[in-house]
C-alpha cells in the first residue's frame, strides 16, 4: 500500500551498539516514524484524559460501567476473532525478558507461550531494547544460542514444538527518548511494536504463526481503540492482511476492568483475549482510590486472589471472555525455585492451588515466570482440559458482578505489619537497583520480581503514610538500615540513586504515577547525538 511519507525523520540519537545497524535501518526507523506520525498526538490526548479521569475518580466521582457502551455489552451477538495459528491451546504460557538465555529457556520449556516483556520485565536501557530486537529475530531465524561465561550452552531445541512467541510492549505512559521524531521522543509502545512488526511480522507468517501481542496497562476502550489502528496501519504498510496481528490485553488497572468487553469489541478483529495481572491491579487500586480509608490495604502477601474484589475481577474476566469466545489467561506464578528441597515442595505445592483454582474457575490457561513451572502448570490445565484446547464453552453464565463488587476492597482492610512494610520496602529498593544495572526481571526471596511487584510496593508504603497507618520516622529508619544491607550486599551500586527513586516515589505527599519514567530519564538514557 503506498502510503505518503512521513514530513519529519525519525532520528537516533544514541551511540551505535553490536549489531544495532541490524535492526536499526533506514526502512524500520521510517516505519516507526510512520506510526509517530499518524498516532502520537493521539496518544498525548489520551494520557490527558487518563489525568482528568484520575482527577474525576479523586473528587468522588463513581467508577460505574459506562452507559454509553451498554449496547455493546447487551448485544449478545459479536464474538472476536477466532484463535490464530499457535494460539489455539494456551495452557502454559512462560514470561520474562527478551535476553538471550532466557529466550531459549523459554522457547524450549514445553510451554504453549513465551511471552517476551518489554514492559515489566526489561529495564530500558537502550541496548536492552534493541538487544531484545535482535534476540527475537534470530528466535524467528532459529540461529539463537548463548554461551555463558562460564563456558554453559544455550541452544533451541531441534526436537518437539518451540513456544509461540507473543511480545509486550512498553505501556503508553513510557517515551522511548533514543529516537526523536518531530522533535519529540518517540512513545515506546511504538517502538517496541514496531520494530518487531518490521522485521519479524512476516517470517512469522512464513513459519506458520503470525506477529501476536500482550498490551499491558490499558485504561480504557478508546486506548484499545488506538491499539487497533495501530494494527490496521501497520498491516497495510507492509501489504499483511488485516486480522493477522492478535493481542491479548491485560486487565491491570481498576477502570479497564469496568470495560471489559468494550475493549475485546474495539480490538474484535484483533482479539486473543484477556489476561489477569495480579500486582498491577492492586498497583491500579491503590493509584485510583488510595486517597480513600475504605481502600486501605493490608501487607500485598495477605491479599490473595480469593479477596471478594479480585474473585468479581477475574470471575467477571472468565465471563467476559468466554462470552465472546476469547480466551482467558490467569495471572503469574512468580516462584523461582532453590536448592532447598523443602521449600521448593511449599512452593510448587502454592503453585498447584492457585492453577486449580484458575483452571476451575474457567481460565483457558495462566503464566508461569520459571521453566521449573511449566510442569505443574500444565499438569493441572491438563487435568482440567484434557484433549481439549481450551474451556471457551464455559460461559459462566452464572456469574454476575457488580460494580460495587469490583470495589468491595474493604472487606479485606486490616493494618500492615512491621514485617510487611520491612518487606515492601526491602523489594522496592533491592528491585530499583537490580533495574538501574539493567536488570527488570529479579529474584528476590524465592520470587521472581518485575516492575508490577516493585510498583505495589511502593505505593502500598504510600498509602499507610498517607493515611499515617505507618508512621514516617519508622519507615525513614527501615530505609536508612535497608539501604546499607544493599549496600552491603552490592558494593557497586549507587546508592544515592537508589534511595533518590524511593525517595521520589513513596515520600512526596502526591504519588507518581510510576516510578519508571522518571528514573528511566534520570538515570538510564544516555544520549549521543547520531544520525541514523
Amino acid at each position: 500500500m503506498t502510503t505518503t511519507a512521513p514530513t519529519q525523520q525519525l532520528r537516533v540519537v544514541a551511540a551505535p551498539g553490536h549489531r544495532h545497524d541490524e535492526i536499526l535501518t533506514p526502512a524500520a526507523l521510517d516505519f516507526v516514524g510512520r506510526l509517530a506520525a499518524a498516532f502520537g498526538e493521539r496518544r498525548r490526548d489520551l494520557l490527558k484524559e487518563r489525568r482528568r479521569q484520575a482527577l474525576r475518580l479523586a473528587s468522588g466521582s463513581p467508577l460505574v460501567f459506562p452507559m454509553v457502551t451498554a449496547a455493546v455489552r447487551n448485544d449478545p451477538s459479536w464474538r472476536v476473532a477466532p484463535p490464530a495459528p499457535g494460539l489455539s491451546d494456551r495452557r502454559v504460557e512462560i514470561t520474562g525478558p527478551p535476553n538471550r538465555r532466557m529466550a531459549v529457556n523459554a522457547l524450549n520449556s514445553g510451554a504453549q507461550v513465551w511471552m517476551a516483556d518489554f514492559e515489566d520485565a526489561t529495564s530500558p536501557t537502550w541496548d536492552n531494547i534493541v538487544d531484545g530486537q535482535l534476540t527475537l529475530l534470530d528466535a524467528v531465524e532459529r540461529r539463537l544460542d548463548f554461551t555463558t561465561p562460564e563456558g554453559k550452552e544455550y541452544r533451541l531445541t531441534d526436537r518437539g514444538r518451540l513456544a509461540t512467541v507473543m511480545v509486550r510492549p512498553r505501556g503508553w505512559h513510557l517515551d522511548e527518548e533514543h529516537l526523536e521524531f518531530d522533535g519529540h521522543p518517540v512513545p515506546a509502545a511504538l517502538v517496541d511494536f514496531g520494530l518487531y512488526f518490521f522485521h519479524c511480522a512476516q517470517r512469522q507468517i512464513d513459519a506458520g504463526c503470525g506477529p501476536y501481542f500482550y498490551l499491558p496497562k490499558l485504561e480504557n476502550r478508546y486506548e484499545a481503540r488506538l491499539w487497533n489502528d495501530v494494527f490496521v496501519l501497520a498491516q497495510d504498510l507492509l501489504g499483511i492482511a488485516r486480522g493477522t496481528v492478535r493481542a491479548t490485553v491485560l486487565i491491570e488497572t481498576v477502570t479497564a476492568a469496568f470495560e471489559m468487553e468494550e475493549i475485546l469489541y474495539e480490538l474484535r478483529e484483533h482479539s486473543a483475549g484477556l489476561n489477569a495481572g495480579r500486582w498491577d491491579y492492586l498497583f491500579s487500586i491503590i493509584k485510583t482510590f488510595g486517597h480513600r480509608t475504605d481502600f486501605l490495604l493490608p501487607d500485598r502477601a495477605k491479599v490473595t486472589m480469593s479477596a471478594p474484589f479480585m474473585r468479581a475481577y477475574t470471575e467477571r474476566l472468565v465471563r467476559t471472555c468466554h462470552r465472546r469466545g476469547a480466551h482467558a489467561i490467569g495471572g503469574t506464578a512468580a516462584q523461582v525455585p532453590g536448592r532447598d528441597p523443602a521449600a521448593n515442595e511449599a512452593a510448587f505445592a502454592k503453585v498447584r492451588l492457585d492453577k486449580e483454582r484458575e483452571a476451575e474457575d474457567g481460565f483457558d490457561g495462566s503464566w508461569v515466570a520459571h521453566p521449573a513451572l511449566v510442569p505443574v502448570c500444565r499438569e493441572v490445565f491438563d487435568g482440567v482440559l484434557g484433549e481439549r484446547p481450551h474451556q471457551l464453552d464455559r460461559t459462566r453464565d452464572d456469574v454476575e458482578v457488580t460494580p460495587a463488587d469490583l470495589l468491595s476492597v474493604r472487606r479485606i482492610s486490616g493494618p500492615p505489619t512491621p514485617d510487611g512494610v520491612r518487606t515492601n520496602v526491602s523489594v522496592a529498593l533491592r528491585y530499583y537497583a537490580a533495574w538501574l544495572r539493567g536488570q527488570g526481571a529479579v529474584a528476590l526471596d524465592g520470587l521472581m520480581e518485575d516492575a508490577a511487584t516493585a510498583e505495589i510496593a511502593r505505593v502500598q508504603v504510600w498509602q499507610w503514610l498517607r493515611h499515617r497507618v505507618v508512621d514516617r520516622e519508622a519507615v525513614e529508619q527501615i530505609l536508612d538500615e535497608e539501604v546499607a544491607a544493599l549496600g552491603a550486599e552490592y558494593p557497586r551500586t549507587d546508592l544515592d540513586d537508589v534511595r533518590a527513586i524511593f525517595e521520589t516515589t513513596v515520600l512526596r505527599s502526591e504519588l507518581p504515577l510510576f516510578f519508571t519514567p522518571e528514573a528511566y530519564s534520570r538515570h538510564l538514557v544516555r544520549r549521543t547525538e547520531a544520525q541514523a
